[in-house]
């Protein structure tokens, strides 16, 4: 097997044609007479728009930025840079994905700054791990499966869409916020930085303005502070736990839909649904409809247990929830995905177990040694697991659910859809009996040739008070 060290590169591929003119024209329509082609028409002049945008976002009024938009490549950066950019919520993402790509030879990432001793360790160590990625491949386990024992210094390349306010909210978190710590991370940052600048002036001057750098999360210091030296050992495992829901979620959802759809006075529907038919019925047509308002007024928050790393990729993808990734830093490296093609395997399994094993140790040695985690971070296989925190309304959960319990989906995450299902169900089994896969929703297999092949045994699994 061959690999290589490679040195990661951002790249703004495109932007928005006359994208800062339409911003400095955003900026005048709302204050100056004229019509939107007037306006666009007296807005061509680059110096004074670029006087202009730095004025209004300096006031805070940053929606004029939003009319420019940046695409943006990633390439050959670590997974653990693409980990970090994901959780951006208002930009869009291509990646290319482990379930179907052969990573034996993508390369992968090492930090600067290490000593002569630490370079070899480090090359060393992560040659290992792909050879175990290799060996994994080779004797027939699927590549979703075998990418688990990859560290998390891997190589990554992807696409990024984002307009320019997100795109100036994610370079102040690379070189002033979260990011400011990791030197992937600042290097790239700078990358975007100066071409942005050069591309769109107006936007982005205000970046070199001196940025105070701002926690990202609560201090807990002083409040829950451990001895020095306490292991925090696993909880009772749960894979779901719901935390909070929305009261009466059924009678939420049917009484919005009746004040969308009639407008009647509360007494003539609180009379309506007093009748858990109509209620029911109510409920069904609001699923069944292509524009379900009703669903996201209620909303439900998960506590998503021991989700491995490129899990939790699967299930930031759904852009429309509020999904808290502890730091990296803080994964669980004592608690490893199995997959069932590897226990199915004798010798792939002791292959699997001893990556994992020979990683926490040198992970154990180094960090005793003073290691610092921002390094030790890409020592993080890909099998090791965070508790995650998500919020969706119920529309979100119907996507998120028509995608993740289908046959289709990556067998971890539809592990914790059916137990969202069943939780859900549980908890609100009016609105939710009508939830499941694609299949079972609509009536119809969405997937073509790619198909299971299994839709009536499907839509029996998921019927009312059937185990999911």
């Amino acid at each position: 097997m061959e690999n290589k060290h490679v040195q990661p590169q951002a790249v703004i591929l495109s932007m928005t044609e006359d994208g800062e003119k339409l911003c400095a024209a955003g900026g005048r329509i709302s204050t100056q007479p004229g019509d939107a082609i007037e306006i666009w028409n007296h807005s061509q002049d680059n110096e004074k728009n670029s006087r202009l945008i730095q004025k209004v976002t300096r006031s805070g009024h940053n929606s004029v930025v939003e009319h420019a938009c940046f695409h943006l490549a990633f390439q050959n950066v670590s997974v653990m840079v693409e980990q970090f950019m994901i959780e951006f919520r208002l930009a869009s993402f291509i990646v290319k994905s482990r379930r179907y790509v052969d990573f034996s030879t993508a390369g992968y990432y090492m930090p600067d700054g290490l000593d002569e001793a630490l370079q070899k360790t480090y090359t060393a160590h992560m040659e290992s791990l792909f050879a175990d990625y290799q060996y994994l491949i080779e004797h027939d386990i699927p590549k979703e499966d075998a990418r688990f024992v990859l560290p998390y210094c891997f190589c990554s390349n992807f696409y990024c869409t984002l307009n320019g306010r997100e795109l100036l909210h994610v370079l102040r978190a690379m070189l002033y916020g979260r990011g400011r710590n990791f030197p992937e991370l600042i290097k790239l940052g700078q990358q975007l930085k100066e071409q942005a600048q050069k591309l769109a002036p107006g936007i982005f001057s205000a970046l070199d303005e001196a940025q105070e750098p701002i926690p990202d999360v609560p201090n807990l210091s002083g409040i829950i502070d451990l001895p020095e030296g306490t292991q925090v050992m696993p909880h009772d495992f749960q894979f779901i736990e719901l935390l909070a829901a929305t009261p009466k979620a059924a009678q939420c959802v049917a009484h919005t839909a009746l004040i969308q759809g009639t407008q009647l006075p509360g007494d003539e529907i609180n009379r309506i649904l007093s009748d858990s038919e109509s209620r029911t019925e109510i409920i069904r047509r609001v699923v069944s409809c292509a524009r379900p308002r009703a669903l996201e007024n209620i909303s439900f928050t998960f506590r998503l247990n021991g989700v491995s790393l490129p899990c939790i990729t699967h299930i930031v993808r759904h852009r429309m929830q509020s999904v808290m990734i502890p730091a990296l830093t803080q994964t669980d490296r004592t608690h490893k995905i199995i997959p069932p093609s590897v226990r199915q395997d004798g010798d792939c399994l002791a292959r699997y177990e001893d990556a994992f094993r020979r990683n926490a140790s040198l992970y154990q040695k180094l960090r005793g040694e003073g290691i610092s985690e921002e390094t030790l971070i890409y020592f993080l296989l890909s099998g090791n697991t965070l508790d995650v925190v998500t919020t969706m309304n119920a529309r979100e959960l119907l996507l998120f659910l028509r995608l993740r319990t289908c046959n289709r989906a990556q067998w971890e995450i539809r592990i914790y859809a059916d137990e969202m299902l069943r939780l859900l169900r549980e908890t609100e089994p009016e609105v939710f009996q009508y939830f499941g896969p694609s299949c079972f929703v609509t009536g119809k297999c969405p997937e073509g040739r790619l198909s299971c092949g299994k839709m009536k045994e499907v839509c029996e699994k998921y019927r009312p008070n059937q185990t999911v």
